[in-house]
């Protein structure tokens, strides 16, 4: 019923909307059409003449090489040469007297070297043994040969045992000057030293024995 009602309410209105628009472009279309002005379209021409392009070309005169003369060497000095000399060497002045040699007896001819004792010529240090916890040290007694050579080294005594083999090893490496009495090398005994264990820790400090 509702949608009956407003069809017959918006119908007669529908109508009259439609038959204003209608007039309206009716008078429109019948009215006269008047052009308007024509416009010129506008021509360019570009470049219709072509221009001869005049190369300039530039005129290079070469001047002439003036001729280096070359200057002279320079001039050599002469050296002089010294003259031999005429007089014999024994004649000059100041030259070395004559004098006789003196006579050796190479019989009882003896080079005379003052006595000394046994003096060390290289010492190796002793290697630290691994198993060792803290420094040490060892008194080592030994002989020394004719020929610098340290042998019958014993320890006599050590702050731990661990410490003796590796003094004894240290020792028997070392070389000395032998003991000289009467101009010759003869044995030296009863030689005593010290060997010194420092062990560090891991700051640089020594670990006392």
């Amino acid at each position: 019923m509702g949608n009956m009602l407003r069809w017959l309410i918006f119908a007669p209105l529908a109508g009259v909307v439609t038959f204003y628009l209608f007039t309206l472009m009716t008078a429109l279309i019948s009215g006269e059409f008047e052009a308007g002005e024509r416009f010129e379209t506008p021509s360019f021409d570009i470049n219709p003449v072509a221009e001869d392009i005049k190369v300039v070309k530039r005129e290079t005169k070469i001047q002439k090489v003036k001729k280096v003369i070359t200057p002279p060497p320079p001039p050599q000095i002469e050296r002089q040469q010294a003259a031999k000399p005429t007089e014999a060497i024994a004649s000059i002045e100041g030259a070395i007297p004559e004098f006789e040699a003196p006579k050796i007896d190479r019989q009882n001819f003896k080079i005379q070297v003052s006595d000394r004792d046994a003096q060390p010529l290289v010492r190796i240090p002793p290697i630290m043994p691994p198993r060792a916890e803290k420094s040490g040290h060892c008194r080592v007694k030994f002989d020394v040969s004719p020929e610098g050579a340290p042998f019958n080294v014993i320890a006599t005594y050590c702050t731990q045992s661990l410490f003796e083999r590796a003094s004894i090893k240290s020792v028997q490496k070392w070389k000395y000057n032998p003991k000289i009495v009467d101009g010759r090398s003869v044995s030296r005994s009863g030689v005593e030293t010290k060997i010194t264990f420092r062990l560090a820790d891991e700051r640089g400090n020594i670990i006392p024995e």
